[in-house]
Parts: C-alpha cells; sequence; structure tokens
C-alpha cells in the first residue's frame, strides 16, 4: 500500500474530506466532519483507523501489524503498519469499516446530508 493509493481510496467515499489539524503532516480524513482515519504524508508507515472494539483485539491477536491505536482511544482505534504483510485489499476493508463506523455513529440530520451528496 502506498499512500496515493490509500488517499485516492479515502476521497472515494461519499462526503470525505482531508484536512491537516495537527500539524503539516498528519492527514486526517473525515466524513461529515468526524475522522475515520489518519495517516503522516511525510513517512506513511502507518494508519489510523477506527475498529469495532471486538474485531480490533481480534486483528490485533492475529496481525503482528495491527497494534493499538496509536495517540488515540486504544478501545475503538488500531494502528495498522504499513510493512507490507497485511495485503492491500484488508487495509481497504478495514479503511471502509472505519468509514462505516463513523457514517452509523452521525446524527440523523448528517446521516441525510451525505445520503443527499
Amino acid at each position: 500500500m502506498n499512500l496515493e493509493k490509500f488517499r485516492d481510496y479515502c476521497l472515494s467515499l461519499k462526503g470525505t474530506s482531508e484536512k491537516f489539524p495537527f500539524d503539516e503532516s498528519t492527514l486526517v480524513f473525515y466524513v461529515m466532519n468526524k475522522m475515520f482515519a489518519l495517516t503522516s504524508v511525510e513517512f506513511f508507515a502507518s494508519a489510523n483507523l477506527k475498529c469495532d472494539p471486538d474485531l480490533a483485539v481480534e486483528l490485533r491477536e492475529r496481525y503482528a501489524a495491527v497494534e493499538p491505536g496509536y495517540h488515540m482511544n486504544k478501545k475503538h482505534w488500531n494502528t495498522v503498519l504499513m510493512d507490507g504483510t497485511i495485503p492491500d485489499k484488508l487495509i481497504l476493508e478495514w479503511t471502509k469499516h472505519s468509514y462505516d463506523l463513523v457514517v452509523a455513529g452521525l446524527t440523523k440530520k448528517d446521516r441525510a446530508a451525505l445520503e443527499n451528496l
């Protein structure tokens, strides 16, 4: 997985925007102003993705390249190392899972606005 492919996929998801809210190197992807993915544009060594708490534990146990979310709520976020050991397909599936979790948590008003985009 490379940064361009990851970025293109994130931006292909409905209602997604990107910002640098923390510093000039931490790229954050949002859906309706709620973050669902974070990564570094300087190194792209990992990405933080929201995850169902039970699945988060399962993925950490199964894959050495999945760790508790760095600087995030470790119950709800995983850090996925981009070390080549996890297939791109899985990383994209987990990114979509993160997006879907955030969408599910949106207010009715924001979900309706997203549907109308």
